[in-house]
């Protein structure tokens, strides 16, 4: 019921569709925890090859407003699972379930620091953690315009990860034969 007062979305669809979508990503993410590991390569002579994955460290997560729940999920469930920790910033119209999750998570013995829900405006919370230095990696899922903003302030900082699922791009075909009136 938190996701319906938090964007308005019908409770039916808050249940059946984002928490249970909320559960499978967990649930998924965490079958990785163990698998993300580094590999030995053979090579001839004396020598050692090897790969080491590391986690990458401080991840900043700006979230939408359409999906609140399912999308902080989707943000903290691999970050986590590949040992990093996050800053999460929802949408300023929707921070509710962002909250109440951090808290669920405080509750369920995370340690202090490791998940971080930091509500406000996109130009202030949202732009210090997309140029904050200490910030390795940010993702973002919104527009276009403000992911280009992210990218520019990623790459002056510390010219950090970035990971943009921009919206704008959904061009639609009309057909010479379609019934516009009916459509």
């Amino acid at each position: 019921s938190l996701e319906t007062l938090d964007n308005g979305k019908p409770y039916k669809d808050s249940f059946y569709i984002d928490f249970t979508g909320v559960v499978n990503t967990l649930r998924y993410c965490a079958g990785w925890a163990d698998k993300v590991q580094g590999r030995t390569i053979p090579v001839d002579g004396s020598y050692l090859c090897y790969t080491r994955r590391e986690p990458v460290g401080v991840c900043g997560q700006i979230v939408p407003w359409n999906f609140p729940a399912l999308m902080f999920t989707w943000k903290i469930g691999p970050a986590l699972a590949t040992g990093n920790v996050v800053v999460v910033k929802p949408a300023e119209q929707t921070p509710l379930t962002a909250l109440h999750m951090a808290q669920l998570s405080k509750e369920a013995g995370f340690p202090p620091g490791v998940i971080n829900v930091v509500p406000g405006y996109g130009p202030t919370a949202g732009a210090a953690i997309s140029s904050h230095p200490k910030v390795n990696k940010v993702a973002f899922t919104g527009s276009t315009e403000v992911g280009k903003l992210i990218m520019e302030a990623a790459a002056k900082s510390n010219l950090k990860r970035v990971t943009l699922e921009l919206g704008g791009k959904s061009p639609l075909v009309i057909c010479k034969d379609a019934d516009l009136d009916y459509a």
